[in-house]
C-alpha cells in the first residue's frame, strides 16, 4: 500500500483524536466555568443548546466547502479555528459572553467534525475496506486524553482559561503540522452523459432521478443517525442517575454506569471494522441496534445493579458500530458530494444527541426514569428494521495486496 495513503490514514486518526480532545477540554472544565460565570444548571443547559446550534451550522457550512476545496484545506482550517476558539468559554465572565463563546466554538468544532469525517470516507474508499469505526474510536480516546490533561493542569494549579489556551495552542500546531499528510482534493468526475448524450426529451432525466434517489437515501440515513445518537445522548446524561435514583446505588458505584457504557462503545468501535469487513455494514447496523435494544431493555426492567451494568455494556457495545456505518454510507452514496452528505447525517444526528437527555427528562414527568428508557428500546428496534437502507452499499473489493490485511488494524 502506498506510503501516502498510510500517512493519510494516520493523519485522519490524529484529527479525530484532536477533535475529541478539544471538545473534551471544554466538557471537563464545565463545572469550573459554571461556577466562575455564576449560572445555574438550568441556565447552563440552555446555553449548551447554543453550542449545538453552532456545531450544526458549522457542519452544514463545512460539508460543501470540503467537497469544493478539498479536505487538505478545510480539515486543518477547522482544527486551527477549533483550537483558537477553545479558550473563549474559559474567558467568559457572564452568561452573555459564555453564550457567544459557545456558539463560536460550536461552529468551529462542527467544521472540524464534518470535514474530517468526509476525509475519512475518502481514505476508506482508497483502502477498499472498512476503517471508519476505528476513526470514531480514536475520537473517544481524545476525550480520555482531555480528562487526563485537565486533571494534570488542575493539579498544577492552572486556571481553566490557561489550561484551555495551552491545549488550544497545541491543537493549532498539530493541525498545521498534520495537514500535508491529508489526501489532495479529487478531480471532479465527468458529468453523466457527457460522452453519450441522452436522446432528445430524455436528457438529464436519469441523472436527476439518480440524484433524487441518493438524496432521499441520505436523509433516511440521517433519520437513523438521529435515533442512534439520541440514544447515545440519553446514556451520557442518565446512566449514572439511573443507578443512583432508581436502584439506590451509592454515587461512587453509579459513576461506573457511564464508564461501562463508554468503555464498551470504545471497545466496540475498535473491533467493528473487522466485523464490517466480514459481515457487511448492514449486518453490523441491524445486529448492533438489536443488541442495544436488548441492553437498554435490561436496564429499564432489571431491578438489580448487576443487570444495569450488563445492560449499559450491551447498550454501548451495540451502538458502537452504528454511527460509523451511517456516516460511511452517506459519504459513499456520492463521493463527489461526500462532505455535503456527511454534513446532513452528522447534523441531524447531532440534533438527536442534544435532544436525547431532554426527551428522557420530559418523559420522567410522566413515568419513572427506568420506564422512560423503553423509548430507547423502540428507537433501537426501529433502527434495526431500517438497516435495510444500507442494502445498496457496494461492498468494495480489496486490492490484491490488501486481501490478507482485511482484518488488520
Amino acid at each position: 500500500m502506498e506510503r501516502s495513503l498510510r500517512a493519510a490514514r494516520g493523519a485522519t486518526y490524529v484529527y479525530f483524536v484532536l477533535c475529541g480532545t478539544l471538545m473534551g477540554a471544554w466538557v471537563v472544565h464545565i463545572p469550573a466555568i459554571e461556577d466562575r460565570v455564576g449560572i445555574s444548571h438550568a441556565t447552563l443547559g440552555g446555553l449548551l443548546v447554543l453550542l449545538g446550534l453552532g456545531a450544526f451550522i458549522g457542519m452544514q457550512a463545512a460539508g460543501p466547502l470540503t467537497d469544493r476545496l478539498g479536505a487538505r484545506v478545510v480539515v486543518p482550517a477547522g482544527g486551527v479555528l477549533c483550537g483558537a476558539t477553545l479558550v473563549l468559554p474559559g474567558l467568559a465572565r457572564d452568561p452573555w459572553t459564555l453564550a457567544g463563546a459557545l456558539l463560536v466554538f460550536g461552529f468551529c468544532n462542527g467544521c472540524l467534525d464534518v470535514s474530517m469525517n468526509a476525509h475519512a470516507v475518502h481514505v476508506e474508499k482508497a483502502y477498499g475496506r472498512p476503517v471508519m469505526s476505528g476513526f470514531h474510536a480514536t475520537f473517544s480516546v481524545g476525550g480520555v486524553l482531555a480528562a487526563l490533561l485537565a486533571a494534570g493542569a488542575a493539579g498544577a494549579g492552572l486556571d481553566p482559561a490557561a489550561g484551555m489556551a495551552a491545549m488550544g495552542a497545541a491543537g493549532i500546531v498539530i493541525s498545521l503540522a498534520t495537514a500535508r499528510a491529508l489526501l489532495p482534493a479529487e478531480s471532479p468526475a465527468p458529468a453523466p452523459g457527457a460522452e453519450s448524450p441522452a436522446p432528445a426529451g430524455e436528457a438529464g432525466t436519469a441523472p436527476a432521478s439518480k440524484a433524487a434517489a441518493t438524496t432521499g437515501r441520505v436523509w433516511l440515513l440521517a433519520v437513523l443517525a438521529l435515533m442512534v445518537m439520541l440514544c447515545e445522548g440519553a446514556a451520557n446524561d442518565w446512566s449514572a442517575l439511573h443507578l443512583k435514583d432508581v436502584l439506590g446505588a451509592p454515587a461512587s458505584t453509579a459513576a461506573f454506569a457511564y464508564g461501562t457504557f463508554a468503555a464498551a462503545m470504545t471497545l466496540g468501535r475498535l473491533l467493528a471494522d473487522r466485523f464490517v469487513a466480514r459481515f457487511g455494514s448492514q449486518a453490523i447496523l441491524r445486529h448492533g441496534a438489536a443488541t442495544a435494544a436488548v441492553g437498554i431493555t435490561l436496564v429499564a426492567l432489571g431491578p438489580w445493579t448487576w443487570a444495569a451494568f450488563t445492560g449499559w455494556a450491551l447498550f454501548g457495545l451495540g451502538l458502537s458500530g452504528c454511527v460509523p456505518q451511517l456516516f460511511s454510507a452517506a459519504g459513499h452514496a456520492d463521493p463527489a458530494a461526500a462532505g455535503a452528505n456527511v454534513s446532513r447525517v452528522a447534523g441531524l444526528g447531532y440534533v438527536g444527541m442534544l435532544a436525547g437527555p431532554a426527551v428522557i427528562g420530559w418523559l420522567t414527568h410522566l413515568v419513572a426514569l427506568n420506564h422512560a428508557f423503553v423509548l430507547l428500546t423502540l428507537l433501537c428496534v426501529t433502527t434495526a428494521v431500517g438497516a435495510r437502507v444500507l442494502r445498496t452499499d457496494p461492498d468494495p473489493d480489496p486490492a490484491p495486496e490488501d486481501e490478507m490485511a482485511a482484518l488488520a488494524p
